[in-house]
């Protein structure tokens, strides 16, 4: 028996022993699948060989970063870009804290569009807005690619009916883009591997917010002066943005009326 197969039973064990209600039982029997099934990811990433490349040349130096950083024993992961800046930020914090701590940032290598969130296919622009990976694609034609959940409902208003919002968004490597976030082939290495770690530690939501720029009062001034049109809409990513600036935790964002606003 697998040590996997052996913790099912384990908990099978515990629910007929404590004359647990099934649907109870049955939660918990739910919850340990799903553990083991994200315990499994890694492996899984791991029969790729781009992956396992990354691992070999990455993985060596950035445990130990992690290590001297407080994350050696896992960690949850956000991911913060800035258009403005071109700079892809990593945040960590263990299960245990309430508060992020800045890890490191990465360079964009090349940019697309103008600031201003993406409307329909073909603009060119990248999303701004608060998203989430979906997708680990460890055989992209960018190398690696991590996926990112546009469009939302947000998006999905903003572009309007009868017209197409456009997809395929991706923090990703090489160096060309369309309207995604390339790194180099190095740098998506380490963000790759930042990300299945995250994942296998159980991580099944990574956040990922797109920014315009550091959203402070002057910076939305002085940009706003060059694009009117964007003002009100940035006024919605901004207390997103200085909520996490100030508790350096994430807040509760809803999407309702093409709009994103704090719960």
């Amino acid at each position: 028996m697998t040590n996997e197969q052996s913790k099912i039973v384990n908990c099978i064990s515990i629910c007929i022993h404590k004359k647990m209600k099934y649907l109870i039982c049955l939660t918990l029997i739910t919850m340990s699948l799903s553990a083991i099934a994200q315990k499994g990811f890694k492996q899984q990433q791991l029969k790729f060989e781009r992956v396992r490349d990354a691992y070999a040349s990455k993985w060596t130096s950035l445990n130990k970063e992690l290590k001297d950083a407080g994350f050696g024993n896992g960690y949850e992961l956000y991911i913060a870009a800035y258009k403005a800046e071109g700079k892809v930020e990593i945040w960590l914090k263990t299960a245990k804290q309430t508060k992020f701590t800045f890890f490191k940032s990465y360079n964009f290598c090349e940019h697309s569009g103008t600031l201003g969130p993406k409307v329909i296919e073909g603009d060119l622009q990248t999303p701004e807005g608060f998203y989430k990976i979906n997708v680990f694609n460890p055989m992209s034609n960018f190398y690696l690619s991590l996926g990112v959940d546009y469009p939302n409902a947000v998006d999905k208003t903003r572009t309007g009916k009868n017209r197409r919002t456009g997809g395929d968004i991706y923090i990703h490597g090489n160096c060309v883009t369309v309207g995604c976030i390339p790194l180099t082939d190095d740098k998506i290495k380490e963000v790759y591997v930042l990300g299945v770690e995250a994942r296998n530690y159980g991580q099944t939501n990574i956040p990922v917010n797109i920014f315009p720029f550091r959203m402070t009062k002057a910076n939305l001034e002085n940009h706003g002066k060059k694009y009117p049109q964007h003002v009100e809409f940035w006024k919605t990513l901004q207390p997103g943005y200085l909520y996490f600036e100030q508790h350096k935790a994430l807040p509760k964002v809803s999407q309702a009326g093409g709009k994103y606003s704090l719960k």
